[in-house]
């Protein structure tokens, strides 16, 4: 009985090279200055250093960067799997103002992943792990496979 070849150890996984594939092409994410921490099979970790642009009229955090974090994060994870998906529905609860020099981690975490359905919860914190924000995502699964 043959043994079964074992995987190259340099070789991305399917996430990390679905990630790489998409981060290349994704010139918004590159913008913000997301810094992608980790990503694996319905999973997304990533990090975002608030800068004095990023801030709203009151010197808060603004909504639609914490909105387009963790937006980013939804898409890493829900496209994980190597089949191509986009969002059908997504919502957000502010809890807590972000503020300038705070580092957050963006989170998203696959909590149901059906043949064309998947759903994503999404979780702000701040460097002290206060969490600002809970983003819930829908991404419907198409049968197009992600070339990597």
């Amino acid at each position: 009985m043959s043994a079964l070849p074992k995987p190259d150890a340099g070789a991305p996984t399917p996430a990390e090279a679905v990630k790489d594939l998409m981060l290349a092409h994704d010139a918004f994410s590159r913008w913000l200055g997301v810094a992608v921490a980790a990503v694996g099979p319905g999973y997304a970790r990533l990090t975002l250093a608030v800068r004095p642009e990023m801030l709203n009229g009151f010197g808060a955090l603004h909504g639609g960067v914490t909105f387009a974090a963790a937006d980013t994060a939804f898409g890493l994870a829900c496209n994980s799997h190597g089949r191509q998906a986009v969002g059908l529905s997504v919502t957000i609860d502010y809890l807590e103002a972000g503020r300038p020099g705070d580092l957050l981690t963006v989170e998203a975490r696959e909590e149901s992943l059906k043949h064309k359905i998947g759903v994503y919860q999404v979780r702000v914190s701040n460097q002290h792990g206060t969490v600002l924000a809970l983003f819930k995502g829908t991404a419907y699964r198409s049968d197009k496979e992600i070339p990597v």
